[in-house]
Order: structure tokens, then sequence, then C-alpha cells
């Protein structure tokens, strides 16, 4: 599958964002050196990425720094008491995001971080320039809210379902606002959602004004790291706050101590849930481009298409009219639904326009 094309005006503003970046990367290696030199940090310590603003990042400290206790299975490690600090990052590092686990160093005013530690996962999407950017990291769930209003596609659903597929992250099926729920339309909410539990992905229902299923929502997503993603209107922001009712004080407090403003609509930013568990927040995260997948990996991406992948007559079969396709064979018998092969087929026809 081709690149997506990118002119000569995108070119020239990437060239420029890259050398913007390169000056920025020195004069934060220059302040982190100078910090260094001047012998005002702490002792190395394991901490959180809570936030990341480019050049610098909020750093939690973790409660026990003697023991391994980021480590997700490990319940101590969500305390909500642990201090933050903005901290500079070297130069030298890897680009950090939000859920990064590092090395960093306390420091009056500002700390500095020395080292990355290995990410168990990064959530990724391509940007408006075709460059794949990681958006967070360390992510065991990924919650895909809709609700009957805005009244969601198949289409949709089944390409978010495709990106958790790409990355490897746990998907998790969200159907919010369940109370607007009513005659018309729950019929047609049922049978949308209805392939999905047959393809092993798990269906939840909730509503923040009715409190329909918040507890069943709280035990999914308890003692993991979430991110929440959805189109807007959905409801993200009502379950996040149901979830988290003290996450508002959160951000005005984090913003205060580090002085640097609130970047509280940009940046994606880590909240512990006081039941065990964490959630990034990021209101970037609204839906994922697929057209940098390759048809392969589109394929794979449709769980139920992967019994019968290669073994198709042709080798270079397209999956539309050729005699001898194993997926229209399944469809045929019910193994694969009409929706679904239409899904695959919308997507790869987007992907070639761009």
């Amino acid at each position: 599958m081709a690149k997506r094309r990118l002119n000569r005006q995108q070119k020239w503003r990437i060239k420029k964002i890259q050398e913007e970046r390169t000056q920025r990367a020195t004069a934060r290696s220059e302040k982190s050196e100078l910090a260094l030199q001047e012998g005002e940090l702490g002792t190395e310590q394991k901490g959180l990425v809570v936030a990341h603003y480019g050049s610098q990042a909020d750093i939690e400290g973790c409660a026990d720094n003697a023991s391994d206790n980021i480590d997700k299975n490990n319940n101590n490690a969500d305390n909500l008491d642990n201090p933050t600090q903005r901290c500079h990052i070297r130069a030298n590092l890897q680009s950090l995001v939000t859920g990064d686990e590092v090395i960093w160093r306390p420091g009056k005013p500002t700390g500095v971080v020395v080292a990355n530690l290995p990410r168990r996962s990064v959530l990724k999407r391509p940007d408006s320039f075709g460059q794949i950017k990681a958006v967070a990291s360390n992510i065991d769930l990924i919650v895909i809210v809709i609700s009957p209003q805005p009244v969601p596609h198949a289409n949709l659903i089944d390409r978010y379902l495709v990106a958790t597929e790409n990355i490897g992250i746990t998907p998790l099926l969200l159907l919010n606002k369940t109370d607007l729920l009513n005659a018309v339309n729950e019929d047609a909410m049922t049978d949308l959602l209805s392939v999905y539990p047959t393809l092993g992905y798990q269906v939840c229902y909730a509503s923040t004004k009715s409190q329909e299923g918040l507890e069943e929502l709280k035990n999914r997503i308890q003692h993991q790291t979430s991110v929440f993603v959805g189109q807007s209107g959905v409801g993200k922001s009502s379950l996040i706050n149901t979830l988290l009712p003290d996450a508002k004080l959160k951000i005005g407090e984090l913003s205060a101590a580090a002085g640097k403003g609130r970047h509280t609509t940009t940046t994606a930013r880590l909240f512990h849930l006081p039941e065990g568990g964490r959630i990034i927040d990021s209101p970037g995260i609204r839906e994922f481009g697929l057209w940098h997948i390759e048809r392969e990996q589109l394929l794979e991406a449709f769980v139920e298409f992967r019994p019968f992948l290669g073994h198709c007559k042709f080798r270079d079969c397209q999956h539309e009219k050729e005699p001898g396709c194993a997926l229209l064979d399944a469809l045929s018998t019910g193994q694969i639904s009409p929706r679904r092969l239409n899904s695959f087929r919308q997507i790869v026809a987007e992907n070639r326009g761009n």
C-alpha cells in the first residue's frame, strides 16, 4: 500500500518542526546539565510521567523507591498522595509520553529525568503530517465509548477495534448514556453490538445519569491503566468525572504546584482511581487514522478473518469476487458477518484515497 503523499508545503512544515524540536532539545539539555553541575538534585529514584509538556514533564514519585512498585500488578503503586514535580528531560532520552516509567532526580525548583524504563505497551497514531506519534504508554485497556446519541455506526466501532488490534492493547466496548435508549433505537443498538461478544470482545453498559453499570465499569478497569476514546458527545468527560470526582481539583493542584499554567485541554494526564488503577485522559485521542496500516495488517486486525487467511485460491486475492476466496466462502456459511466484511472493504477504500 502506498504511503500518504505529502505536498511541498507539508514537507517544508515537517522540516521546520524538526528544526524547532532540535533547538528545544538543545535548550533542554543545557538546562538539565546546568542543574546537574550545580549539584541541586537529589538521588535517583523511580517515577511515573503523569503529564508531558514537550521539553518538560510532571513526574510522580513512588511511595517506596526501594521496591519495584511501578509494577502494574502491585496495587500499592497507585498511591493517591505521591508527590509530583515538574522536571526537565535530558535531550538524549527517548521522547516521553504520559504513562512512561522513568528514573529521575528531584530538584529545587525543577528536577531532571535521567533515564527511561522499558514500556510494556505504547499507544500510537498517525498525526496530520503522516508521522506515527506515541500518545501514551503502559496501557492495559482502551475503553471505546459509544452512545445512542450521536448515533454510532458499525464502521466507526470497527475502526477503533482495528486500531486496538494493530497496537496489541485490549479493547472494551462501552455503550454509555443507556438512559437515552427507547423504543425507537434500542433494537438497532442491540443489533449493532450483538456481533462483538461472539468475536471475544467484552461489551459494557453505563449511564452517569441513572448510575447504571458504573460499578461494573469500575470493577472492569480496576488495577489497570485505561484510556477512554470515542466521538465528541458520547460522554467520556462525564464518565471520567464520575469515576474521578476530584479530578478537576487535582488538575488545579498539579498546575499550581508546577507554576506553569494548566495545559489541560491539550495534554494527556494520568489520574489514579480510588479503587486502584489509573485513567489517562487525553482530549486528543478521539479517533485513529488507519491509512498507515498495510493491507495484510488490516486483514489480521479483523479477528474472525484470521482462520481463513492464506487459504484463498489466488495469492493476490482481493476478497471481492474472486473464485475460491476463503473469506467469501466463510461469508456464505455465516462464519463472517456481511457487516464486518463491508467495514473491511470500506477501510481499504479509504486507505486507497490517502
